[in-house]
This record gives structure tokens, C-alpha cells and sequence, in this order.
């Protein structure tokens, strides 16, 4: 069943626009109250509540608190946090329920938010159509103050201590690391654990500013990490998007490492320790081809999922499985922690260079990958693509044209308005062509940009 107000993640959108206009934002938090009264009849639930430093944020918590409150439930502000913190509060103070409010890599007019249950794991789908009929079927009152708890230092503390015992104490003295939390959720935790272990931190885009947040800085741009790598002359730098769960990876040359590259180094380690459950690393569709041959020659199998980091989880728990990720900076830990957590996938990869003595350049050469041409064009609506005559026939072209020599994907974004188009195969120029002419198709039915 398709939803009118959750998308790929939570929900989306510019602040004061429905579906993140204050009045719906009460109607959902006493929609996701009423829900959550019928799964557990009878008792005052406790909600975690964390929000990166947009400007709008705390609007946001206070309306959904106003819905929430009016039926009794109790909403604990955990302040500014990455999102990796709620979940781990969830399971750390048995609340049942959180909330993160945030558009992670999105512009800083917009946010969102972002549910987990008591397990920490983010909504499933059937979830998020029961509180959409509920969020439909009656107002919320109007009447209610909120009352919220502050314990945001607590929060912080402790995520930070769980984050620096992945690594031996003072295991990066000396080690030059550069970082670029994008003015967002982890300008305080990320730097703060790096410097715990013993590293000497450099900081680009490093005080939270909601203004700014993703602004030239961030997993959005990594250019601004790869020059301050160099500048540095850091081993390794880190970039996060706004809500700290999302990593991309600088070698220390100043190359940006893909995503399906960082996510084969932590499989391709695993495996020859033993450590990676059944040989599985699970990845979405969009993962280069280059992914699955390293991890086959290697004795290990991808398994592939919608797009999507809630998808790559279900699966992980379905085959307990032990790593997956999307090459868009989501890698998930499931035997640490429910969801992407971009603090300890840096720390992950870190530990696979200290165990290896190894560069990350050196590491990236082990997992060569397809070329690939990759394209986001915006879109005033999102019709079925199978609708569109022009882009439909140029979308089976390229398919027949690639055949078994690579592939192509073609979707809408889940959370904004645009068409995202990837073409893979052996050959550059082939993919040049064969993507402009998705390009052009696109534009003709779509008005696509």
C-alpha cells in the first residue's frame, strides 16, 4: 500500500509545509499515541526524543510532544544527538519508543522524522500505514502543553563511551585524523571519541549550526574533507551528513573512497578473520557489481535489497547476518547497534587499518569497481515510470543494450522529488551515451533537470 506522508525514511519535507506544517505534526504525534495505545493497552509509554541542530527542530519535538501528551505519554528530550543515539538510549533506559527528529543530508530548510520501536529498529512498512489511518481519521486536540524531561548530556556520554571501546585506549596516538560532521548532530561526539582514543583532530564545518547544516560540508561534500586531508597530512579523514548516520571515507591521499568500496573492505576483512556470519554482506540495488566479485573471490556471497537502510537491516535480521551497508554511506553493525551509525563505521574501518598496518588506498585497490554514470534530476511530480513514453522505451533500450555486461536502475527518490538513474557496465563512453539519452527521455516526459 503507497503512503501519503512517510518515504524512504520517516518523514520528510520543508519545515511548515505539510506534511511538516505544525498542525499535522500534532495530528502525528497524537496518531502515533493512539497507536501506540492499542499495541499496549493501558500504559503510559515513555518516548526518547533526539533532533539535530536545525533551526526547526525544536518546533517540531514540541508539536508531536503536544499530540503525545495528550494521551498521557511521557517524551524525554535528549537535545542535539546524532541519530545512532536514540535507539541506543531506547535500549539503554527500556523506553518504549523514539523519535529523531532530522533530514539527515538534506538542505537546512527541511526535516523530518525519523520513528523507532522498542527494539530500536526503525518502523516497518505496515507500521507506518496503521498511524497514516490514524493520522487521517481525527484531529488532535488543540489544548495540550507539552512537558519534556531534558537529559541530553546523559545521552551523549554514554553513546560516546560505547563508540571509544571499539578501539584499544590511546590506539590512535599519533595518528592525524580529519573530520567534517557538517555542521550537524555529531560535531560534539564524533571529534570528542577520536580524541579519546588518542587521535589529533582536524575539524572542518566542526559547530553545530542548524543554518548551516550540509551547507558545502558534510558526506554531501567531500571535496572539503579531501582538502583538509591533505592540508593535514591526515592518515584517514571521516565526513557524516546531518544526523550522524551515514560515513564517506578519505584515503589518505585525499581521495573520496566509494561507499561499495568501504563497505568491501569491511567484508573482505571480516571474512579472512572468520568474522563475517555465513559469508554475507548484504547490500541494496544500487551497489556496484564490482562489490559482489571481490566478496565471491574472497569465499563470500551479496545479498541484495531494495534501496533503502531499513531494508538492509530486515534482511541482516533475517539471515543474521553480521554487515551491511548502501554505498551511499550507510553501514550497519546489527551485533552492535539497529541502524546506520556513521561514528562506528569510521571506527570499523579504523580498526581494519590498525589490524592491517595497511593504507586505505592500498585497502581500496582491493575491491575494483564497474564504471559507473549516475544522475539525480529534479521533477515537479513522480508518475509510474512505466507511464512515461519516451522514458520507458529509452529505459528497455539501455537495458538491451547492456544485456549481461551491466545494468541499470531507474527510481524516484523516497525522500525528495527526483529521479535517480544509474547505468553500469565495462565501458565509459557506452555509459556517457546511454545515460544521456535516459537524460533526454526524461526531460521530454518529466521536464526532468
Amino acid at each position: 500500500m503507497s503512503l501519503h506522508y512517510f518515504g524512504t525514511d520517516g518523514i520528510r519535507g520543508p519545515f511548515g509545509e505539510p506534511p511538516l506544517d505544525v498542525p499535522t505534526l500534532r495530528r502525528l504525534g497524537y496518531a502515533l499515541g493512539r497507536w501506540l495505545n492499542l499495541r499496549q493497552p493501558g500504559r503510559k509509554l515513555r518516548l526518547v526524543a533526539g533532533r539535530d541542530p536545525r533551526l526547526s527542530g525544536p518546533a517540531i519535538l514540541t508539536a508531536i510532544t503536544e499530540g503525545l501528551v495528550t494521551l498521557g505519554h511521557e517524551v524525554t528530550d535528549l537535545g542535539v544527538v546524532p541519530t545512532p543515539a536514540v535507539p541506543a538510549a531506547i535500549l539503554e533506559t527500556k523506553a518504549d519508543f523514539g523519535l529523531m527528529i532530522t533530514a539527515s543530508h538534506n538542505p537546512p530548510g527541511d526535516n523530518g522524522v525519523k520513528l523507532f520501536d522498542a527494539r530500536g529498529l526503525k518502523l516497518d512498512h505496515l507500521a507506518e500505514v496503521e498511524i497514516e489511518g490514524w493520522l487521517d481519521r481525527e484531529p488532535a486536540p488543540t489544548t495540550a502543553q507539552a512537558t519534556l524531561r531534558l537529559s541530553k548530556a546523559d545521552a551523549l556520554e554514554s553513546y560516546c563511551r560505547s563508540r571509544a571501546a571499539v578501539l584499544a585506549p590511546n590506539a590512535l596516538a599519533g595518528w592525524v585524523i580529519a573530520l567534517d560532521p557538517g555542521h550537524g548532530a555529531t560535531c560534539q561526539t564524533t571529534p570528542e571519541v577520536f580524541r579519546r582514543l588518542g587521535a589529533n583532530v582536524k575539524i572542518h564545518a566542526g559547530d553545530p549550526d542548524g543554518a548551516r547544516i550540509n551547507v558545502d560540508s558534510g558526506s554531501e561534500h567531500p571535496e572539503k574533507l579531501a582538502e583538509l586531508v591533505k592540508q593535514s597530512g591526515a592518515r584517514v579523514g571521516f565526513a557524516h551528513d546531518g544526523d550522524g548516520d551515514r560515513l564517506v571515507a578519505c584515503d589518505e591521499t585525499g581521495a573520496v573512497v566509494d561507499g561499495d568500496q568501504v563497505l568491501g573492505i569491511l567484508a573482505l576483512h571480516a571474512l579472512r578473520r572468520g568474522q563475517l556470519k555465513d559469508g554475507f554482506v548484504v547490500a541494496t540495488v544500487q551497489s556496484n557489481l564490482g562489490l559482489d566479485q571481490a566478496a565471491a573471490a574472497a569465499g563470500g556471497r551479496v545479498v541484495r535489497v531494495p534501496v533503502g537502510d531499513r531494508n538492509v537491516l530486515h534482511k541482516l535480521l533475517e539471515l543474521n547476518a553480521s554487515l551491511g551497508g548502501e554505498n551511499s554511506g550507510h553501514y550497519i553493525f546489527p551485533e552492535q547497534t539497529p541502524c546506520g551509525d556513521g561514528l562506528l563505521a569510521a571506527l570499523m574501518l579504523t580498526r581494519v587499518l590498525l589490524e592491517t598496518g595497511r593504507t586505505l588506498s592500498a585497502l581500496r585497490c582491493e575491491v575494483p569497481l564497474l564504471p559507473q554514470r549516475i544522475a539525480n534530476l529534479r521533477v515537479r511530480e513522480k508518475p509510474p515510470l512505466e507511464t512515461l513514453p519516451h522514458f520507458a522505451a529509452a529505459l528497455g533500450t539501455v537495458e538491451a543494450k547492456l544485456a549481461n555486461r551491466g545494468r541499470v536502475l531507474a527510481r524516484y527518490s523516497g525522500t525528495e522529488k527526483k529521479l535517480r538513474l544509474l547505468v553500469e557496465g565495462p565501458d565509459s563512453a557506452e555509459l556517457d551515451a546511454l545515460l544521456a539519452a535516459l537524460k533526454a527521455a526524461a526531460a521530454q516526459d518529466l521536464g526532468a533537470e
